[in-house]
């Protein structure tokens, strides 16, 4: 038996599409498509979730020597003036030794951490640089969720797609805010 619908499309394709699917999802919160995709990715995005919500405090912090090279007052990085064995001449950039809090996952956060990737794309932002999606789903989506068992999104459908006439639905995260004591909107801090 399949593991996923078929969507109509060879495995390969098909992989791609619902991997660059969940990314968005979790990248952008909510995306619009067809019906049966939205069905597939949101049982995608679901186990992933769920594991991120089983893992996103099993962490520790550990202090880590860092080299970082030393920068001047216009932030430039200064340089030194080294001689060879050979009696040659060569700038080299001067660094200096700190110690940082990082945090370290755990073995099974690791695990965790390494499954979600197989179904994440690497994304970059407007300037060329690398968004780390697996970050924002164990820092920001995940402890959203550490109450609630499943149910982390939501399908709205809107109707047949004009030419194809294809289900057309929305796939959203739900907002796991706080709700006051009518049920409604925000709760207010006293």
């Amino acid at each position: 038996m399949a593991q996923h619908r078929k969507l109509g499309k060879p495995t390969d394709q098909r992989i791609a599409l619902l991997r660059n699917q969940v990314t968005a999802l979790f990248e952008n919160g909510r995306i619009k498509t067809t019906a049966t995709r939205a069905k597939e990715v949101s049982s995608i995005a679901e186990k992933l979730l769920t594991l991120a919500v089983k893992e996103c405090d099993n962490y520790t912090t550990k202090q880590v020597k860092v080299t970082k090279a030393k920068l001047d007052t216009s932030g430039k990085k200064v340089l030194k003036e080294v001689e060879s064995k050979n009696g040659n001449k060569y700038e080299v950039v001067e660094h200096e030794e700190t110690t940082e809090l990082r945090t370290v996952d755990s073995p099974s956060r690791l695990h965790a951490r390494r499954q979600i990737l197989k179904w994440i794309y690497d994304v970059r932002d407007e300037d060329g640089n690398r968004k780390k999606i697996v970050n924002k789903i164990f820092d920001d989506i995940a402890p959203k969720y550490k109450d609630v068992n499943g149910g982390y999104t939501r399908i709205y459908l809107l109707g047949p797609r004009k030419g194809d006439a294809a289900e057309m639905a929305i796939l959203e995260l739900i907002n796991n805010e706080p709700v006051d004591e009518k049920g409604k909107g925000k709760a207010k801090a006293k």
